[in-house]
This record gives structure tokens, C-alpha cells and sequence, in this order.
């Protein structure tokens, strides 16, 4: 972790009023119908193409077009065929999960998920994992996050300003690689001494 690190801190981060959420081929959106019948509730995922095929809408465009405009463009096509739908709309981010986890891997994120939500799609973080830092690596930028602070603040992907491609990454307890060493160590101490007693012999 050698490039620009940035702490992250319980009053200073993205927030809504100056974030810009792009999707890009891979990523989708999550649509709940509440108060229809026909099948429309699921996850649709944004084509090569830059579109996302959408039932009864069509295809709706996604390419350099922030994420609130795609929002509101699939409610307006929906809004167009029902009366005042009971329709909420979230972005699935892909997410490359690393380090100490238990399983890592790409995920997929909602805007709403809050970080030991997104830890749990890895299977949670193992014993060797530090206890306080979690990094987001977004091209040659590494924002330093600090976990206890986020789960106090209760906050969520979007307050964070995740975004689509980052990854998330956990890094290593030193005390975890200390205690290798120490085993190392006393593995050598061993041999040393019945080395000792051999040679003496």
C-alpha cells in the first residue's frame, strides 16, 4: 500500500450531493414491485452493449449516463404503464472482495449494504484479518477506511461512495504473521538444542 491513502473518517466522506455513480457492462440493477402482479421483480444486468433489457419497457441505456438519470428513466417508463407503482430501484455494483476473507471473489453490491454486509458475501473475514483498516482500491487510488467508524456510523455503500469495479481489500493482522514467526522460531530453537545435545553426545 504504497500509493495515495486517503482516512477515511465518520464525518468525511462522499456523500450523495457530490457523488456520481456510473454502471458499466456487468454491473445491473435490483427492481421490487410491490403493488403488481406481473413479473417483473428481479436482477437485470447491464449488456456489452451498455443496455439493460428491461420487461415491458425495452431496452434502457446506461453508457456515461449517472445512475440516478437511469433510475429515474426506468421509473418513468414504468410510471407510464401503472398507476403510482410501489417501485424501489437499486444499483448491483460489482465489487472485487480480497484479502482476508473467507471466500473472495466479485460480488455484487447494493448502494444500501452497509460494510459488514459486504464482508458477509465473502464469508466474513478470517482470524488473520486487522482489526480496524479495510481498503478500497479504485485504479491507482487506495482510500483507507476505518471499519470500527463505519459500523458506528451505520454507514452504507452509497454513503461511502463505493463504486462499480472497486475493490475491497483486507489486509493482514501484522500480529497474525508475528505469531508464524514466533512458531518459526521456536521450531528453530528445537533443532538448535538437539543439535546441541547430539554433537555433545
Amino acid at each position: 500500500m504504497k500509493n495515495m491513502i486517503f482516512k477515511v473518517l465518520m464525518f468525511c466522506v462522499f456523500t450523495p450531493a457530490v457523488f456520481s455513480q456510473m454502471l458499466n457492462p456487468g454491473d445491473g440493477v435490483r427492481i421490487t414491485f410491490l403493488n403488481i402482479t406481473d413479473q417483473i421483480t428481479g436482477d437485470y444486468f447491464i449488456q456489452q452493449d451498455g443496455n439493460i433489457q428491461m420487461p415491458f419497457i425495452g431496452l434502457v441505456k446506461t453508457t456515461n449516463i449517472d445512475y440516478k438519470n437511469i433510475k429515474q428513466t426506468i421509473y418513468n417508463k414504468y410510471s407510464e404503464l401503472y398507476k403510482d407503482p410501489a417501485l424501489t430501484i437499486q444499483p448491483l455494483l460489482r465489487i472485487n472482495i480480497l484479502g482476508e476473507v473467507r471466500t473472495p471473489g466479485y460480488y455484487y453490491v447494493t448502494d444500501v449494504e452497509k460494510m459488514t454486509g459486504i464482508l458477509a458475501l465473502a464469508g466474513g473475514v478470517t482470524g488473520a484479518a486487522a482489526s480496524g483498516d479495510i481498503y478500497i482500491i479504485r485504479e491507482n487510488e487506495e482510500i483507507l477506511l476505518d471499519a470500527y467508524e463505519l459500523m458506528e456510523a451505520n454507514k452504507t455503500a452509497e454513503d461511502i461512495g463505493l463504486r462499480s469495479g472497486d475493490r475491497i481489500f483486507v489486509p493482514r493482522s501484522f500480529w497474525a504473521d508475528a505469531s508464524q514467526y514466533g512458531i518459526i522460531l521456536s521450531g528453530l530453537a528445537v533443532l538448535t538444542t538437539l543439535l546441541v545435545v547430539v554433537l555433545g553426545n
